[in-house]
């Protein structure tokens, strides 16, 4: 993919320059993410699903890579955003979703995911084995995961058959903790060290050179380290450059790789500016975009508790909180709590588990019967300004109107103003 690895060249050179890359598969998000690219002329836009969200299976999302590729370039379409301007990736591309199966049966599913995402048209390609599965030791030894990615790779190369400058880009390597942020509250996070970095870089090259695949490690752009970011329940441990100078210093040097950085949601713009700066030159935001879309339906629903008689009232907030309780697959292993601190955990976790309950049938309902209540009864600009201050901004400003949608897409955008300034700072 031309565009993306023109800009990591780009960022070679010394210009500081990088990439937000959006991990959703909410269409709100995804829509607040094509119109702040639109309005800031962004030359293109990076978003990607996850291999839990998104894979033969269905994932949770119930999509296939086909599916997620179809449902991102309806709304592109919808909202006039060039195609040719869309770039897909797919992150944690492995065994992730069937660790649970012994190795080759795992990773026999992770090649039909990763042939299904290069068919699909996904570009960037991150092949991450680092998770042990079944009848794994664990952790898995460097090699193993090397191996395992140069495997996934080829796999990738096969299914490819467009434009040669169009092959797909990978990444490789993984982060610590496990991806969508820590499950248990964080104590020390350690920095990856240089040496450990460049032992990845210098195996995985091995690895694919074993595997005839040295064509393929050209258009390698990134390897995942940790830098010094995470999140956890309820807090952020936020980067500190001066931990981090040293790996910072090791990727310089090194051909055509940069390094991508995982968990950076809720990280100051600051701090973001000082990851592009230090070589973390694609900065992956997840939980942060959705948590910005729970803060403003929760602002409108409490707008909503103000201005609409109660019997018309969608109620958001209580049918989302009842669907979770009613269903805790997706959080009872993360959250442990139990009466008013498990609702707390629920609704505002920086893990922002409520993100895998959005498709939820009666969630959706109630989300598009409250923006029904706002499209009838505009919200008055007091209580614009005391729920939704940002968004009010923007309605003063003549940059959003007073639709639901709009409102949403500017808290959403707000937050990836951040991003935005970190990844073109001369702009």
């Amino acid at each position: 993919m031309q565009m993306i690895r023109n800009l990591v060249a780009d960022h070679k050179s010394g210009k500081r320059v990088g990439i937000t890359s959006v991990c959703s598969a909410q269409p709100l998000v995804i829509e607040a993410t094509l119109r702040h690219a639109l309005r800031n002329s962004a030359p293109f836009v990076l978003i990607e699903a996850t291999s839990n969200q998104v894979n033969q299976d269905g994932g949770y999302t119930g999509m296939v890579p086909a599916d997620f590729r179809a449902f991102v370039e309806a709304i592109a379409t919808r909202l006039g955003f060039p195609l040719d301007r869309l770039v897909l990736g797919g992150d944690h591309l492995g065994p992730n979703a069937w660790t649970a199966l012994p190795a080759e049966a795992a990773l026999a599913k992770a090649e039909v995911m990763i042939a299904d995402y290069v068919r699909a048209g996904f570009a960037k390609i991150h092949l991450d084995c680092s998770m042990s599965c079944a009848d794994d030791p664990t952790p898995l030894p460097e090699r193993t995961i090397a191996e395992r990615a140069a495997r996934l790779c080829r796999v990738a190369e096969d299914a490819y058959s467009g434009d040669p400058a169009d092959a797909p880009v990978y990444v490789i390597g993984t982060e610590v903790p496990v991806p969508g942020g820590a499950a248990e509250d964080l104590g020390t996070l350690a920095v990856t060290t240089p040496e450990a970095a460049l032992a990845t870089l210098d195996m995985h090259h091995a690895m694919f050179r074993e595997q005839g695949l040295q064509a393929a490690w050209e258009r390698v752009i990134a390897t995942v380290v940790q830098p010094g970011v995470e999140f956890d329940h309820m807090k952020v441990v936020d980067y500190r450059p001066e931990a981090a100078t040293a790996l910072s210093a090791a990727i310089v040097p090194v051909d055509h790789i940069v390094f991508e950085a995982h968990s950076t949601d809720y990280q100051t713009p600051a701090a973001l500016s000082a990851l592009v700066r230090d070589h973390f030159a694609i900065l992956k935001v997840g939980p942060g975009v959705t948590f910005a879309l729970r803060e403003a339906l929760w602002a409108l629903d409490a707008i909503e508790r103000e201005t609409v008689v109660p019997d018309r009232r969608a109620n958001l907030r209580d049918v989302a909180i009842m669907r979770m309780q009613a269903e805790p697959g997706n959080w009872r292993k993360y959250y442990h709590e139990s009466g008013d601190a498990l609702d707390l955990q629920l609704q505002y976790s920086l893990s922002d588990r409520i993100r895998y309950y959005w498709p939820d049938a009666e969630i959706v309902a109630a989300q598009a019967r409250l923006f029904d209540n706002l499209r009838a009864t505009a919200p008055p600009l007091p209580l614009l300004s005391q729920y939704l201050p940002i968004a009010y901004a923007a309605v003063r400003e003549g940059t959003a109107t007073l639709d639901p949608v709009d409102l949403v897409v500017a808290q959403i955008g707000a937050m990836l103003d951040a991003y935005h300034g970190a990844c073109n700072p001369n702009v």
